[in-house]
């Protein structure tokens, strides 16, 4: 019963992309697109995966100013997890590999979002600082998984540099999602999925930061993360 409610969550995704990619056509490279999308998406996902996920913090996630929001990245499951949670205005991040999917890399390009190749660490930190601008002057937030891989639920992995070097030279909030450890091939009652806790912690300002503060933001970030999955994967173990 698991295995089918999983084909069937995620033969929703084509689908729902298909019918935004009309949406996205009309105003395209929209970025409030991708928070409508990603609603829909990870609503119909949970609903089909019979999925919970209790979320604390939602008051820390900014509304009225550009934020860079970093979360962990456990599988693509985490499209039904967090998806709904993007603020206002939100890019996101994700490997130029993306726009080969049929109708979700349309939407995905569509949206305005950032297309990278992180086996070019370098070009990808030049990608991010020009993000930087649209962060700046079009008042946009931007969604990174930093780690850059998906953990596959081993805890948090080591960060890149990226998304840290976007938000000190944007001078905007870094904002941290993190979701407990889980285990997507566990399942409940009837093949429903266990439920997946998730916190989203007060952003850490970056205003009058430079470059040579970011490994010590780095090391704060991923402390603090690191210590709320923990916290969150024993609570909801």
């Amino acid at each position: 019963m698991g295995v089918v409610r999983e084909l069937l969550a995620w033969l929703l995704v084509p689908v729902i992309c298909l019918v935004a990619l009309f949406f996205y056509l009309v105003r395209p490279f929209n970025p409030d697109n991708n928070r409508i999308l990603g609603w829909y998406l990870a609503r119909a996902g949970r609903g089909v995966l019979g999925m919970k996920r209790p979320l604390e913090g939602a008051e820390n996630m900014p509304r009225d100013r550009p934020t860079v929001v970093i979360a962990n990245h456990q599988y693509n499951d985490d499209l039904f997890v967090l998806g709904d949670l993007l603020p206002p205005r939100t890019v996101t991040v994700g490997k130029s590999a993306l726009a080969w999917l049929p109708f979700f890399g349309q939407v995905f390009w569509l949206g305005g979002n950032v297309m990278i190749n992180r086996a070019q660490s370098h070009r990808a930190i030049a990608m991010m600082q020009v993000t930087t601008e649209a962060i700046a002057r079009d008042h946009k937030s931007l969604w990174v998984f930093p780690e850059g891989t998906r953990s596959k639920g081993r805890g948090l992995q080591k960060l890149k540099k990226g998304a840290f070097h976007a938000a000190v030279a944007a001078q905007a909030p870094i904002t941290m999602v993190c979701a407990g450890v889980y285990d997507n091939r566990r399942r409940g009652l009837l093949g429903a999925r266990r439920p997946v806790a998730v916190r989203i912690l007060p952003p850490v300002e970056t205003r009058g930061l430079t470059n040579a503060d970011i490994p010590r933001l780095m090391e704060q970030c991923r402390q603090q993360m690191a210590e709320t999955i923990a916290d969150l994967t024993d609570q909801h173990r």
